[in-house]
Parts: structure tokens; C-alpha cells; sequence
């Protein structure tokens, strides 16, 4: 965790940080509205959102690949001090290989993991058919146009977007999106193919300010200023935001 979200690495990064992870987690929140949902949190990582969702009463299915898998189980035992994790149930999983039953699913949850699923289309097409048709995927995303993060992935990556790779546990080669983010125009095109649409209202861009714009007591305030800022400027909101949480509604 300490790797993961990286909160205490810097007292400076800390409010920046978890501003970041408290408006993605909220958005979560926001958008699912229908209790006691079904959702599958698909590149689900450590658990976290599986586990928030879990404890406010949904049941949740929650899949990675992720090296780290392991330590979940000791993560499950911590949080049933707090609550009912009886509905939560965690698996390395390889979505093309296995996912949910058709038409069994209230939402989808997607938090960073949109630019790893490839082949895309092929994801979008799972995404369908175990939707309800009233069904939602809840995404938090990288702004694939933001200026620094692009120079800071070709630096990482150049040109190469999708990787592979030998996967232990399954015995088989992986295709993965190697930080093959995306712009929200491109997004929407991607889910167009599959009859789905991005729904606007949901819409919201997040994180433009630095860090040394946090004093530890002005987060409400700085957020505020940015949910502005990317509502009146196409130019900050396009190269200079560097996230964005929005939903994906099907058309058909």
C-alpha cells in the first residue's frame, strides 16, 4: 500500500494525493445509487474499491492480475473487523478467460484500468453482454491527453502500447494495454463501436493544480477552483487535467 498510493512517502504529497484518491472513490459512490447492486470491479488491484462497495452492503466481484494478489487475503481479514465482507469475493482472473453471466450486472467498475484492457474491443464486447440493459460502467481514468504524463509514458514506453507477457499463475501469454491511455473523444469512439455512449452529465475532470498549492487545510477549496477551471477552459481541461471519472451507458 505504502508503494501503491504512496500517501506517506512525502508529508508534502499527502494532501495532493489523497485529494486524487477521495474524489475517485466518491465519484464511485455517487454513481451507484441502486442498493444492494451486483458490480464487477474489473482490474480491481488491491481490493479497495471491492471492499468500500462490500461494506456499503453490494455485492462484488473483483478481478486482477496483479503479483500482489496474495496479500489480499490478509487485506479481507483486516476489514471484517469493520464490517460484513461476506458479499465480496476477490479473483485473479484474466477477464477475456472468465467474467460474470450475461445480463447479471448492475455496474461495471473501472478505476485505471481501461488503458490496460486489450484487446479493447473484445472488452467492450464482455462489457455487453453481462450488463443489465439499464446497466452502467463507472470509470476513473488518466486524462490520456495530459502534456506531462504523455512525456513521462514515452520516456517509460515509447511508441510500444500494448505488451505482452508470461503469466505464472495461468500458464499463458498476457496482452496488456501498456499505459495505453486514452483522450475523452477517443474513448467515446472506442465505446461507440460496442453500442455504448459516455454519459456528459457524469462527466468531471480532476486534478490540475501541484502539489505546493496544498497548506493541509485548503483541499475543499482547491477542488472547488478546479471543477471550474475545467467547466470554462477546453485547453486546461484537454492537456493540463490529469484525470477524469465519468460513466458508459449503453445505446442499443
Amino acid at each position: 500500500m505504502t508503494e501503491y498510493h504512496r500517501f506517506i512517502n512525502s508529508p508534502k504529497l499527502y494532501d495532493f494525493r489523497k485529494s486524487y484518491l477521495e474524489q475517485r472513490y466518491q465519484f464511485v459512490l455517487n454513481q451507484i445509487q441502486k442498493p444492494k447492486s451486483n458490480i464487477w470491479d474489473v482490474g480491481c488491484g488491491y481490493g479497495t474499491t471491492s471492499i468500500l462497495l462490500g461494506l456499503n452492503g453490494h455485492k462484488v466481484l473483483g478481478t486482477t492480475l496483479e503479483y500482489y494478489f496474495d496479500e489480499i487475503t490478509n487485506r479481507l481479514q483486516y476489514w471484517s473487523q469493520y464490517g460484513d465482507i461476506s458479499s465480496i469475493k476477490l479473483e485473479y482472473q484474466n477477464m477475456f478467460d472468465s467474467y460474470p453471466e450475461e445480463n447479471s450486472l448492475d455496474y461495471i467498475v473501472a478505476q485505471d484500468t481501461l488503458h490496460h484492457l486489450e484487446p479493447f474491443e473484445k472488452a467492450v464486447e464482455i462489457f455487453d453482454k453481462v450488463l443489465k440493459p439499464d446497466g452502467k460502467i463507472v470509470v476513473s481514468e488518466e486524462n490520456g491527453n495530459n502534456i506531462i504524463c504523455n512525456i513521462k509514458h514515452f520516456r517509460e514506453r515509447g511508441f510500444k502500447r500494448i505488451s505482452s507477457y508470461y503469466d505464472e499463475r495461468l500458464k499463458k501469454n498476457v496482452v496488456f494495454g501498456n499505459e495505453n491511455t486514452r483522450s475523452l473523444s477517443q474513448w467515446k469512439k472506442e465505446f461507440a463501436k460496442g453500442g455504448f455512449e459516455i454519459d456528459k452529465q457524469s462527466l468531471e475532470y480532476i486534478r490540475y493544480y501541484m502539489p505546493g498549492k496544498y497548506d493541509g487545510s485548503n483541499t475543499d477549496d482547491i477542488i472547488e477552483k478546479e471543477s471550474q477551471l475545467w467547466r470554462k477552459s477546453a485547453v486546461l481541461r484537454e492537456f493540463f487535467f490529469f484525470g477524469m471519472n465519468f460513466t458508459v451507458l449503453k445505446t442499443k
